[in-house]
């Protein structure tokens, strides 16, 4: 098969470096500055009371290999940029990737002529200049990678056929894929600020098909990180989506019944993701949460801590200020089992009444702390129940925390994995299942920027046959 390759810029060349690391990024992040600069400046000019704007520059490629054959080489060279500008309380927003002088003069007017006929907002506004960050820390993001397309593809086709090799029921693959990014981001406001980073990140995944006389399982793994040497061996991907495939073949489905469940680490990560949805400041002040008026209040068993560290050095969710140029800070969200704090950007902070939290754009580097053994001494403490490993789709419901998803995983006896299942539906209440959260296992080693193990819940309903 002859590569081809999705250009958004330039043709590819298999001498040329996968990521197409932007070149002193140092200077393109002052030129970036200038550009902010001079938009708060024309929204001033245009009669502007207050204005924001945030721009950047990113580069990358993804090459993509199946069946030992390349498929795909994508080169992305990317530009952007958001205005906000404010009249008083009204508001209006506008983009563009063209950052010619025009262009951005064109940007700037439609934001303006936006704000001009929408209603006013007494929410409406930039951050607080109080609580912008005073100072940009380094925090090792950037870390670009040197790799020609033939390097990379040489990468990405060990890690398939590792897949292929570590078990003959491997029959099929939905390919490996590897990428590298790098950017640099610009913010300012008109109270001043003007601040800026470059940041990188590279991934490898591999996803594969096993099959055996009773049907076919397909499973997958995969690593990310900002910096190349933080990324897993191939090998070790390649194999690690391959047992994860085979394990599952052969899977039953179970009788409905009530039973403890354990989350694999990598699904416990969404019960984060609802935790996070419910104390979200949008959620709140529409009073469409769960957990609406809990600040304070024990919503998880007294060992919970919760807590985001955005300056973690490299950390994937590292950012030394928010998306509306607020410091950022580590806090707890969850203390002793107890609720000490929302996610609240400034507008939702203001229609609270409350502090801005410096989460303009998601909270950062969120982590749960263990509280029992891994996820081995988690199955043995269970005893017997269900082990999920994939959830499918989107049963949730943030305003009573009603929960019902497809699932499928292994059944466990006597503290041992028995045999793998499918087809069935777990239930419960958000509330009921963060209370009776039994233990937090050690195995938080997936990759992303939420850490956490696995979870075992007290009893769920489970739904089959």
């Amino acid at each position: 098969m002859t590569p081809h390759s999705s250009l958004r810029s330039s043709s590819p060349d298999t001498e040329s470096p996968v990521s197409i690391g932007l070149a002193d990024p140092l200077e393109r992040q002052a030129r970036l500055s200038t550009l902010v600069a001079e938009v708060l400046a024309e929204a001033r000019r245009l009669g502007a009371s207050a204005a924001e704007a945030a721009a950047s520059q990113d580069a990358g490629a993804v090459v993509t290999v199946r069946l030992g054959e390349v498929e795909t080489v994508e080169h992305t060279r990317d530009n952007g940029l958001g205005v906000t500008v404010y009249f008083g309380t009204r508001k209006g927003s506008a983009s563009t990737s063209d950052l010619s002088p025009q262009a951005v003069r064109d940007t700037v007017a439609a934001a303006c002529a936006i704000a001009r006929h929408t209603m006013e907002d007494p929410c409406a506004g930039l951050a607080d200049a109080a609580d912008l960050a005073l100072e940009v820390p380094d925090l090792g993001l950037y870390h670009p990678w040197d790799l020609s397309v033939e390097q990379a593809i040489v990468l990405a086709q060990e890690c398939e056929a590792a897949a292929f090799h570590a078990d003959r029921r491997i029959t099929n693959s939905e390919g490996a894929a590897l990428s590298s990014h790098s950017g640099v981001q610009v913010y300012g406001n008109s109270h001043g600020f003007i601040g800026g980073y470059p940041s990188s990140r590279h991934s490898l995944s591999c996803a594969v098909i096993g099959e055996d006389g009773g049907g076919m399982q397909r499973d997958d793994w995969w690593s990310v990180a900002r910096f190349p040497a933080g990324l897993e061996d191939p090998v070790a991907v390649g194999r690690r989506a391959a047992e994860r495939a085979v394990a599952r073949l052969g899977a039953r489905r179970l009788s409905t019944r009530r039973a403890p469940v354990l989350f694999q680490a990598e699904v416990a990560v969404s019960l984060l993701r609802h935790l996070l949805g419910a104390i979200k400041g949008g959620a709140l002040y529409r009073r469409a949460s769960f957990l609406l008026d809990r600040l304070g209040q024990p919503i998880f068993p007294e060992l919970v801590r919760i807590h985001e560290d955005p300056h973690l050095p490299g950390g994937l969710g590292s950012a030394p200020f928010d998306g509306e140029g607020v410091a950022t800070r580590a806090r707890d969200l969850v203390a002793g089992g107890i609720l000490q704090g929302y996610v609240l950007d400034s507008y939702s902070a203001r229609k609270l009444g409350l502090r801005n939290t410096g989460n303009a754009g998601g909270v950062h580097n969120l982590r749960i702390d263990p509280t029992g053994p891994d996820r081995a001494g988690l199955i043995e403490r269970m005893g017997s129940g269900l082990l999920v490993t994939e959830l499918m789709g989107q049963g949730s419901n943030t305003v009573t925390g009603d929960y019902s998803r497809g699932a499928s995983g292994f059944w466990v006896e006597q503290g041992a994995i028995a045999y793998p299942v499918e087809e069935i539906t777990i239930a419960g209440n958000l509330q009921a299942m963060f209370l009776g959260l039994l233990a937090v296992g050690s195995d938080d080693c997936i990759p992303g920027s939420t850490k956490t193990g696995s979870w075992l819940i007290e009893e769920m309903t489970i739904a089959g046959e």
